[in-house]
């Protein structure tokens, strides 16, 4: 999976390489999907919800720039696989999922994989988690019509945060790189994602 959907597609980030070798994606599926982890494509976890594609999940990862004294905050738990690769890169993470048994599942997963610098919070995520703010990066894995004024208070000056920002059905990947009262936009192409449900999000 690595050597041929993630390496052969330009992606060279040695943490990021060395994060998605160790983690088992898996035991983040649940049967009879897990059959298929290793495809490079999304696959359905439950809850109407998916785990993005390995090549889209290690795009983000280094879009966000992580580096290991990092603080982050990531909207969209799912099933945990995106916090379990971001754990191996910062010091601490913090991940909101708005479903009770995602959540679940995402803390389930994480403790059987002994991982201790994530913290999953039941909640909406639109509106950020301010106890844990400032954050050095901020990731969102659903789709949302624009960036929630929450998120970028929470954002640390110099921070970024990777979006996939649009409509419903289709997106652009975004990142914005917080400077005092600026942030200053980058676009990285077209992505599909599920919306992302909340106060500062879409509505259902």
């Amino acid at each position: 999976m690595v050597e041929r959907q993630i390496e052969a597609r330009g992606i060279h980030n040695p943490g990021v390489i060395a994060a998605m070798q160790e983690i088992p994606r898996h035991l983040f599926i649940p049967p009879p999907y897990d059959q298929n982890a290793y495809d490079d494509n999304p696959l359905p976890i439950g809850g109407g919800q998916t785990i993005s594609q390995p090549y889209i999940v290690a795009v983000m990862t280094d879009l966000l720039h992580p580096e290991r004294s990092d603080n982050v905050l990531e909207i969209g738990a799912g099933s945990g696989y995106q916090a379990a690769i971001l754990s191996r890169l910062v010091r601490r993470l913090t991940t909101i999922e708005r479903i009770p048994a995602v959540a679940i599942l995402a803390r389930n997963n994480l403790k059987l994989l002994g991982i201790g610098n994530v913290e999953v919070i039941e909640g909406d995520g639109t509106q950020g988690y301010p106890q844990n703010a400032p954050y050095n990066g901020i990731i969102i894995t659903a789709a949302t019509p624009e960036i929630p004024q929450p998120l970028i208070d929470q954002l640390a000056d110099g921070g970024r945060l990777v979006a996939p920002v649009g409509e419903r059905d289709v997106q652009e990947l975004v990142t914005l790189e917080k400077h005092g009262d600026r942030m200053i936009p980058e676009y990285h192409g077209e992505v599909r994602f599920v919306p992302l449900i909340g106060k500062h999000g879409w509505e259902n």
